[in-house]
């Protein structure tokens, strides 16, 4: 250490001395660089992006804003949302796509935009699961359709017999075009033969609020977005999409139990991926922390607030998942032509 923080000897050096004085000073960078933390200190100037492909208001942001303010402290870095809503969430992937893969822009990613967008007639052929990196599976979302008490139906049954009855068919709401949240309705329609009519929200939030304020008469949103509107009697539960009830809601049928056996909606789940190339160190890393920090009780306690359940997964499982998913939704798909 003394010989580098005496360079005013050096022109009284041989230059074979200087040479050696270079080789040492240059060396002794290296090795501080390489003791751990260094290159967090480093990173930790830059700032982490989450970009959230939803309006602010439903699970995605939510988990995404959990995220943000516990990754920062953890870090040691500044880390923000950037909500670019549109296209069922697909929007904001495409944004992170041409991101640059340092590790500095990751993006909160929903089933839609990961698993069914890609295998849609109209599709831009952009295929999140090739062409994106997955961190972690976050959470899974209980899926739920429902109704402004003054102008929806009351029930499932209600719910087929006034879509059937009106030539124009009974309009309801979604999270977006492709969305799981769409795609289970049209599966519901598939199964009943009703006549609903798709009209596409930029998010959970503004669907669910779309059916508080009587813009339409149904809804098909996250439970995220509407649960609290359905306590407060804002709103009414026709029923949870999937084939069982949600820990988080048990009161609430299911769409099977309110007169469709048998009936599963798409899958309700958000997770984190990165742009493809990103270091597997760096994401390795991120997930880990992550891990961490979703394991910590008080951190389940907020997720447990948007109405969503945890259900973390590593990078190579979440991954491995996707590819599973993407496959089983596109022979799906197959057999719908949805609405848009």
């Amino acid at each position: 250490m003394a010989r580098w923080i005496a360079p005013c000897h050096a022109a009284t050096l041989a230059a074979a001395d200087w040479e050696d004085e270079m080789r040492f000073a240059y060396g002794l960078l290296l090795a501080l660089l390489a003791l751990p933390g260094a290159a967090h200190a480093q990173s930790s100037q830059r700032p982490l992006q989450i970009i959230v492909p939803f309006a602010p208001g439903g699970s995605a942001d939510g988990i995404g804003r959990i995220l943000a303010t516990e990754l920062s402290a953890k870090l040691g870095r500044q880390v923000y949302v950037d909500n670019r809503p549109g296209a069922g969430g697909s929007l904001g992937l495409t944004v992170l796509a041409k991101a640059a893969p340092d590790g500095d822009t990751v993006a909160i990613a929903a089933t839609g935009a990961l698993v069914i967008n890609p295998h849609v007639p109209g599709s831009t052929g952009f295929d999140p699961v090739k062409e994106l990196a997955p961190v972690a599976k976050l959470i899974e979302i209980p899926l739920l359709v429902v109704a402004n008490p003054k102008i929806g139906p009351k029930t499932v049954k209600e719910m087929i017999e006034q879509s059937k009855a009106r030539p124009a068919g009974l309009s309801y709401g979604s999270t977006g075009v492709n969305s799981s949240q769409h795609l289970s309705v049209e599966m519901f329609k598939k199964v009943t033969g009703a006549n609903l009519v798709h009209i596409p929200y930029r998010g959970s939030g503004p669907a669910a609020l779309a059916a508080v304020a009587g813009d339409v008469p149904l809804t098909s949103t996250d439970l995220t977005a509407a649960h609290e509107n359905v306590k407060a009697g804002n709103l009414i539960a026709l029923g949870i999409t999937s084939l069982n009830r949600s820990k988080l809601a048990p009161d609430i049928p299911t769409l099977a139990e309110g007169g469709v056996p048998g009936f599963s909606g798409a899958p309700g789940f958000i997770g984190m991926v990165a742009p493809l190339g990103t270091p597997p160190a760096v994401i390795r890393q991120l997930s880990s922390e992550i891990a961490t920090i979703v394991a910590r009780p008080d951190v389940q306690a907020k997720i447990a607030t948007l109405s969503v359940e945890p259900a973390y997964a590593d990078e190579a499982a979440f991954g491995a998942a996707l590819v599973a998913e993407s496959t089983k939704i596109k022979e799906i798909v197959k057999t719908l032509q949805p609405s848009q």
